[in-house]
């Protein structure tokens, strides 16, 4: 898949501690950017232009707080000691073929239901209100996608996307967890990159892993609630990926 096009260059085991136990750290908003365009390489299919920007992370991590650089650095670490062909298959076997890992945030909260038309609308809108437009071939909701979104945008409206699927997130760090699958440190390195959870949050995350998305539901609450203030008209769109 290609990059966002608005032309903005960004340099750059599994787990037994619960949630709560997360430290997040004090970023800068260049770190939060890297972090984020990071993992949105890191996290898309590992075909082999994408594969060819590990080494480039690699050798910007080290501008990032140490617990992030150690998570992405795990990563790292575990990929290289795979063949293309043996990473490309554990990519297959853990998002396509594992329910909770799957990286489509609308998912988590709507599951295969007629209300996520509704919720990846809302993905879309949001896009529009900050001036991009997604180009045909990937769900707009596709979590790589919307961290390349936020690592590009100067809009708030990314950081809220994200912030209205953080319990989808975390069921998807704890899910990875669970496999042991070393994808787990890049998800684990974003959630770092938010600020703490509160209980409530907490509380839905855990009910998302032991529960998992729901099979039918009659409502739901989307993103497109929070738009209003931020409303596209006379903003130039440009392609979010190809």
């Amino acid at each position: 898949m290609s990059p966002l096009t608005n032309g903005l260059t960004i340099p750059r085991r599994r787990r037994k501690k619960p949630l709560a136990n997360l430290e997040t750290s004090a970023l800068s908003d260049e770190q939060r950017r890297t972090i984020h365009m990071a993992a949105s390489i890191l996290l898309d299919y590992p075909q082999p232009d994408r594969r060819a920007h590990f080494e480039l992370i690699a050798s910007t991590i080290s501008s990032l707080p140490d617990e992030i650089a150690e998570e992405f650095d795990a990563f790292l670490t575990a990929a290289s000691a795979m063949s293309q062909q043996q990473l490309e298959a554990h990519f297959t076997s853990t998002f396509d073929q594992k329910r909770k890992c799957c990286p489509y945030l609308t998912y988590y909260s709507t599951g295969d239901t007629r209300r996520r038309g509704m919720a990846l609308v809302g993905f879309i809108e949001a896009y529009r209100a900050a001036g991009w437009e997604v180009e045909d071939g990937e769900l707009p909701d596709y979590l790589p996608m919307v961290l390349e979104f936020s690592a590009r945008s100067d809009s708030p409206i990314a950081g809220q996307l994200l912030a209205s699927y953080r319990e989808g997130i975390e069921v998807l760090r704890t899910a990875l967890e669970t496999f042991g699958s070393p994808y787990a440190h890049v998800v684990a390195a974003v959630c770092r990159s938010f600020p703490a959870i509160d209980d409530e949050t907490r509380e839905r995350y855990l009910r998302l892993v032991n529960e998992g998305p729901p099979t039918e539901m009659v409502g739901v609450t989307t993103f497109l609630g929070a738009l209003e203030p931020y409303s596209p008209a006379g903003t130039t769109s440009e392609g979010v990926r190809a």
